[in-house]
């Protein structure tokens, strides 16, 4: 009765402040049906109720009603939710993995908590203060709930390592772990570089400065951006990493909403590579804050778009925090490229499971897989700021240069493995038994990538998981795998040995998106497709 008490006299408060602004009290209707309603429920029902859970649903119901992306966060999830753009959490510093239900240490952080005690590539975590986690179905959730903790906590955990009889016993002192948004940074050739940015988090603008820098003092003059897989992130870094590309006072991206007013970005004219050729990289997963890049660069002819049509979401969501701590994430406002194009493509209110079978209906059309599938609307065309360059909106970046999915290059059989994570597992189990051996014989990257073979060793033990696996194939499929398989195989040794940045050195070799920028890049006639 309380509670109810508590809400009638908000309900009072808040109707009697709409009569002394002259507004109509029933245009709080809704909002007193809402209230009285769960106030009654909890009061009165026949049984006992669930209340956090039923007001929860209530909003997720009513958010629903919305748009795709205005979404109700519980306070269990915010954490998991905002820490991969946060830039960093608090644990004990390593990647991991599982193999046979045991936690396998691939890398530790360099510099990192774990790294300073001793804690090594390939050791084993069998403890964690003195409770034994090995052996045990453990999820993604499970292994963070035991590792991480506030900085300046300890944790004890017991170590198996190879050659090394019994348990070793280390304590760690959990830090801030930074989480880096840029997954490679590398001379393509004496004057090409290439940056993959994997989100756009709270540290990625500055990430993105060190990496020019880097690649400048190696003679980069032209650029290749990755942002195929980009699911966006804060709207701040899409703005600054823009910023690095265009002229003073060039319109980066432009923000309206029913209720906010239009709001402008513009560059400042001191970004670090306002000079050299770009091309962007992207796909059908690039999304939001990446599209405001993509876009910007389109739109000021500064450089070519390689690649598919990207997701198309350009909606700006506001955070607002609810006082259990969850959050809600409401649209307020589209975000609009430099020539007026709305990013977000076409949705209905409160279908959602429609707007997430998108990529199936894309692949259905034809428009994945080709061109001459893709047609646009008179009314959808736009003209870019310098070369007028005609452009188009409905939703998403239209590529300059259109790559078309190739269905073909992953068999059947490598699809299953990878579902199964036959490959990745069988990777690790073999890195971790050839690490020294693998250490001694290749020093530097170079040597590795220019040399090695991939064992038939590790192609057994591939196909020995496919058959626990009940993975079904033929001499024929195998034959068709192979080459992609040894390729991927060698990629993944690669990433364990040293990092992702190694891992795309290799694979970027078969990435037909990265295979057509490259050569867009390189062409002679780079200046006039700007120009057209």
């Amino acid at each position: 009765m309380k509670q109810f008490l508590i809400l009638a006299a908000w309900l009072i408060a808040v109707t009697t402040n709409a009569q002394n602004r002259n507004e109509n009290p029933l245009a709080t209707t809704a909002l007193q049906k809402l209230i009285v309603a769960e106030a009654n429920i909890k009061q009165l029902y026949v049984e006992e109720v669930d209340e956090e859970k039923m007001v929860e649903e209530a909003i997720k119901n009513m958010l629903s009603q919305l748009d795709p992306h205005s979404s109700y966060t519980p306070a269990k999830d915010v954490k998991a939710l905002t820490e991969p753009l946060e830039g960093n959490f608090e644990g004990i510093g390593v990647q991991y993995n599982m193999v046979d239900d045991t936690l396998v240490i691939v890398q530790p952080v360099s510099d990192g908590p774990s790294e300073k005690v001793g804690i090594m590539a390939g050791d084993r975590i069998i403890t964690v203060n003195d409770t034994s986690i090995a052996g045990k179905k453990m999820t993604t959730e499970d292994i963070k709930r035991v590792l991480r903790g506030p900085k300046g906590s300890k944790v004890r955990l017991g170590i198996m390592r190879q050659g090394v009889k019994g348990l070793s016993y280390f304590t760690v002192t959990r830090d801030k772990i930074p989480v880096f948004s840029i997954d490679a940074k590398y001379m393509v050739d004496a004057t090409t570089g290439y940056i993959r940015i994997n989100n756009f988090g709270a540290t990625t603008y500055e990430e993105f400065k060190s990496a020019v820098r880097m690649l400048q003092d190696q003679g980069m003059q032209d650029l290749i951006l990755d942002l195929q897989g980009n699911g966006g992130g804060y709207l701040e870094a899409a703005v600054k990493i823009s910023n690095e590309f265009l002229e003073k006072n060039d319109l980066i991206v432009f923000t309206e909403g029913r209720v906010m007013p239009r709001q402008n970005y513009l560059s400042d004219g001191n970004g670090s590579f306002t000079k050299g050729k770009v091309v962007v990289l992207i796909d059908s997963y690039t999304a939001s804050a990446s599209e405001i890049v993509s876009g910007a660069i389109q739109d000021h002819d500064r450089g070519l778009i390689i690649g598919r049509r990207s997701f198309g979401k350009g909606l700006v969501q506001r955070a607002i925090n609810m006082p259990d701590g969850s959050m809600i994430r409401l649209t307020t406002a589209h975000y609009y490229s430099p020539s007026g194009r709305c990013i977000q493509k076409p949705y209905e209110k409160g279908k959602g499971d429609e707007y997430n079978r998108d990529m199936l209906t894309r692949l259905n059309s034809g428009e994945l897989t080709n061109p001459d599938s893709i047609h646009f609307a008179d009314s959808l065309k736009f003209t870019t700021l310098k070369n007028h360059r005609t452009v188009y909106g409905g939703g998403g970046i239209m590529p300059d240069v259109y790559v078309a999915l190739d269905t073909m290059q992953y068999t059947r059989f490598h699809r299953e493995l990878m579902a199964k994570s036959s490959i990745a597992q069988s990777c690790l189990k073999f890195v971790d038994q050839n690490r020294k051996k693998l250490q001694k014989k290749y020093k530097t990257f170079d040597s590795f990538k220019s040399s090695y073979d991939v064992p038939q060793e590790l192609i057994d033990m591939v196909l020995e998981s496919a058959k626990k696996e009940k993975i079904e194939y033929n001499d024929s499929i195998l034959e068709k795998t192979l080459p992609m398989l040894k390729l991927q195989l060698k990629a993944l040794i690669a990433r364990d040995l040293w990092e992702m940045n190694e891992y795309y050195q290799i694979m970027n070799e078969i990435n037909n998106i990265y295979v057509r920028g490259l050569a867009a890049l390189k062409d002679e006639h780079y200046d006039d497709r700007l120009s057209k």
